[in-house]
């Protein structure tokens, strides 16, 4: 997706009752404050910085400063192939929301600033972690995800990855239809509230159901998917200060739900049915029928999306546009962190033309984590006691 992925970055090191490191918060503000002359010379305000991480452990990021670090951690999204954008990102500053309640309501305003008209990339960030304190967080790992049940039997319907996520909402309440497209609730956390649920709102999900341009029987499979890939359980740092709950989307890719969501064995798993409602040879895999049936599935996301209206781009002008943004970065003098196996799109990649070279990974700062305890709440609905 045009976004830095849920399996973005490696968790790294991070103990939230530390305070800030005066010199990672130094380097960023110095590059922030080059990156935008406009923002005045950056000595001023380094010895407020001092002074506020002296005082308190942390510090306090203007709104320009979080707005251009959020961008910067975006730049720097090792497994994005759509970087190019970085700029264009959305930066809402949701810090004063404390309740459920009130971050439940920005969620849903989220969605719909992203979702209405062309989807744009937009990236809500609320409260930083204080040192010492407890923080909100979402547990799911999209605002939008589906559920997925077990069935008695021994199937599944709906998405098979989100079954243990499932039946934790279920313990909390939640009842779902049964059905292969059903929205999860949020599950939000706070200090003060603990653990909520809320279902969005219709006018928060945009969805775009599926067709084929050649072959009619397409529509009959009742699919659909979701258009705004919203990643919500990774945690952001900028300059040392860390925001746990900082929701972000992009747009998708179209091999994310035709490659993947849509085709992988311990996902929806629907190469087979494509393939039979074809007529293809199953019988051996020397008659590549699931290369047929993945190409066949692809063109109907991207046609079902461009048909309603909805952005969507496909991966070879998304691969075009990475080497765009390189050559970018290589003028302004910035290295790129790049992660080839996450980079060369999961359908066609020798074709691409990011497929015949080589980069370099590296974790370069602001960025996007993934947590060990979001990964779990994420896929469990719980938290691991303990890892071996």
């Amino acid at each position: 997706m045009i976004v830095p992925g849920y399996r973005d970055q490696p968790a790294e090191p991070w103990d939230p009752s530390s305070p800030v490191d005066p010199g990672e918060a130094e380097d960023f503000l110095r590059r922030c404050y080059t990156e935008n002359p406009r923002l005045g010379p950056v000595e001023p305000r380094l010895a407020i910085v001092r002074a506020q991480i002296a005082a308190t452990g942390s510090y306090v990021h203007t709104t320009d400063e979080l707005a251009h670090g959020a961008k910067m951690a975006w730049r720097n999204a090792s497994r994005c192939i759509g970087r190019l954008y970085w700029r264009s990102l959305l930066v809402l500053d949701r810090r004063r929301a404390r309740t459920a309640d009130e971050i439940y309501s920005l969620l849903v305003q989220h969605l719909q600033a992203a979702g209405s008209g062309q989807i744009r990339p937009v990236i809500s960030v609320f409260a930083p972690a204080q040192p010492g304190q407890q923080h909100a967080r979402i547990w799911n790992e999209q605002l939008i995800r589906y559920a997925g049940y077990r069935t008695e039997a021994g199937g599944t319907v709906g998405d098979p990855r989100m079954i243990e996520f499932t039946e934790a909402v279920r313990g909390y309440g939640w009842q779902g239809k049964d059905e292969a497209f059903d929205v999860l609730p949020l599950v939000i956390e706070t200090p003060g509230d603990g653990v909520r649920l809320y279902e969005l709102p219709e006018r928060a999900i945009r969805e775009v159901p599926l067709s084929h341009p050649d072959h009619p029987w397409f529509a009959e499979l009742g699919l659909r998917w979701h258009a705004v890939p919203a990643i919500s359980n990774m945690r952001l740092t900028v300059g040392g200060v860390h925001y746990p709950l900082a929701p972000f989307n992009g747009w998708y890719m179209g091999s994310e739900i035709g490659a993947r969501n849509l085709a992988d064995a311990d996902r929806y798993n629907l190469l087979p049915v494509v393939a039979a409602r074809m007529g293809l040879d199953t019988s051996r895999e020397s008659t590549l029928w699931r290369d047929r049936a993945l190409v066949e599935l692809n063109r109907a996301v991207l046609h079902s999306f461009e048909r309603a209206g909805v952005k969507i781009s496909d991966h070879h002008t998304e691969s075009q546009r990475f080497i765009t943004h390189l050559r970018n970065e290589e003028k302004a003098g910035r290295r790129v962190p790049a992660d080839w196996s996450w980079i060369v799109p999961p359908i066609s990649g020798g074709i691409t033309p990011v497929f015949h070279r080589y980069y370099d990974e590296f974790d370069e700062r602001p960025a996007f984590y993934l947590d060990d305890e979001a990964a779990d709440l994420a896929r469990h609905g719980s938290r691991c006691p303990y890892r071996g």
